[in-house]
């Protein structure tokens, strides 16, 4: 994982949050079939992927790849219904999907859902506190 410093933007890294979200809202009203796993699944994993993104972004920092941003959201230690190395599993998942072909099917599409509607919310909640809290204490120090 490559890091490099820049100055925290938080409100880029707000613009990023309410795009996930849009995304996301927009990914889980599609109708979950064979022939749309193939986006459903690319698409919960980019939203989430936006949020450590968003997360890094809010601190200062560019983050090179996706097992960073995806590290980040761990970093949070939040209390989920599902475990947060899910997000890591789409991750692959969606590696598979755009350079190896892999076509995943509507249990897996379902799935991935399902863990979406499980977290995704609670989650960017975390990641928009997180990011206002550090704002505040930059406040507190200037």
């Amino acid at each position: 994982m490559i890091e490099r410093i820049k100055h925290p933007d938080r409100k880029n890294a707000s613009s990023i949050i309410d795009a996930s979200v849009r995304q996301m809202n927009y990914t889980l009203t599609l109708q979950i079939t064979d022939e749309s796993s193939f986006n459903i699944i690319r698409n919960i994993y980019e939203c989430f992927r936006m949020l450590g993104d968003a997360l890094a972004v809010s601190k200062g920092m560019i983050i090179d790849d996706h097992v960073g941003q995806v590290k980040a959201l761990e970093e949070l230690n939040l209390r989920l219904s599902r475990p947060i190395i899910i997000v890591d599993k789409l991750r692959r998942m969606r590696h598979n999907i755009n350079y190896y072909g892999y076509n995943p099917n509507k249990a897996e599409a379902e799935d991935a859902v399902l863990f979406a509607k499980s977290c995704f919310e609670q989650m960017a909640e975390a990641v928009k506190k997180e990011i206002s809290s550090s704002q505040g204490m930059r406040r507190l120090y200037k």
